[in-house]
């Protein structure tokens, strides 16, 4: 006895909430999730982290020379993981001509 199925082929429905995703500009879980970890990490170790920053900054006399450009570098590249980036906005007047800005003054009542 053979046994067969017939499948229609065409196309295949769409789940309801297709095409929705997420809202322009917000961050996604996993992003979050790091963030928010590497946030706590800094906070936890605060006062480990100052000294690290100390260390790099002086050296420690034996092993670590002094640099602190480098410590600089660091505190920049921890700040990131903080805070994010902001982008550059810029304003200008009607036909990208300078805004101008026009202050007067009340007189006295």
């Amino acid at each position: 006895m053979e046994i067969s199925k017939v499948v229609k082929s065409g196309v295949r429905p769409k789940p309801p909430a297709a095409g929705i995703g997420r809202k322009k500009g917000s961050v996604n879980k996993a992003t979050k999730a790091f963030r928010d970890t590497v946030t706590a990490l800094l906070e936890n170790n605060a006062d480990n982290v100052g000294k690290w920053l100390e260390t790099v900054a002086h050296g420690d006399g034996d092993q670590v020379k002094p640099d602190p450009k480098g410590a600089l570098t660091l505190i920049a590249q921890l700040a990131e993981f903080a805070s994010p980036k902001l982008a550059r906005t810029e304003h200008s007047g009607v036909d990208n001509s300078p805004i101008e800005l026009i202050v007067k003054w009340q007189e006295g009542k």
